[in-house]
C-alpha cells in the first residue's frame, strides 16, 4: 500500500498573492473558492483576508461577475434550471442579492425553450411504456436538472 504524502506549501504572502491572481485570471472564482485555496496553501487567516481584499481591489475577484458567469455557463452549457444553479451558487457562498440578480439575467423565453427541448429529447429517449411511469420519469429528470415543478407540469399539460 502506497502512503500518500501531504503537500507542503511554504508560500510567503507576495508569492501567494501572485499565484492567486494568476488562478483568478484563468477563470472566474468565488471568494470562497479563493479562500479555500489559500487555506489549502496553509496561509494564515489574516493573510488570507488581506490577499482576498487585494484581489478584489485589483479586480481579479468580483463576486457579481463570478455569479453571472456561473449562471450563464450552467444554463447555456449544462442546461441546468434555476433551482440547481441557485443551489450551486449557495454552495459557493455567494450572497443572496447577487444570486437573485444573476438568475434574473436568464431570458424567460430562452428558459422555457430550453426546458421544452430537454423534455422533447427525454421523451424520445424514454423507453417506458406505462404512461404514468413515463410521465414520472420525465418529471424526475427535469426536476433533477433544476427546473421548477410548476413549469414542468404546465409544459406536460400543454403537450
Amino acid at each position: 500500500m502506497k502512503l500518500e504524502q501531504e503537500k507542503k506549501y511554504n508560500y510567503d504572502k507576495k508569492t501567494a498573492l501572485q499565484k492567486a491572481a494568476n488562478w483568478c485570471a484563468y477563470q472566474e472564482r468565488s471568494q470562497q473558492e479563493v479562500r479555500d485555496k489559500l487555506y489549502e496553501w496553509q496561509m494564515k487567516p489574516l493573510e488570507v483576508e488581506e490577499i482576498i481584499s487585494t484581489l478584489i481591489s485589483e479586480n481579479f475577484l468580483n463576486e457579481e461577475r463570478f455569479a453571472f458567469s456561473y449562471v450563464s455557463g450552467k444554463f447555456k452549457i449544462k442546461k441546468w434550471g434555476k433551482i440547481k444553479i441557485k443551489q450551486g451558487l449557495k454552495l459557493k457562498r455567494v450572497p443572496e442579492p447577487i444570486i437573485k440578480k444573476a438568475l434574473n439575467s436568464i431570458d424567460g423565453d430562452e428558459y422555457l425553450e430550453t426546458l421544452s427541448s430537454l423534455l422533447e429529447k427525454k421523451q424520445q429517449a424514454e423507453k417506458e411504456k406505462n404512461a404514468i411511469k413515463r410521465q414520472f420519469n420525465l418529471v424526475n429528470y427535469l426536476y433533477g436538472k433544476g427546473y421548477e415543478k410548476d413549469l414542468i407540469f404546465t409544459l406536460l399539460k400543454s403537450l
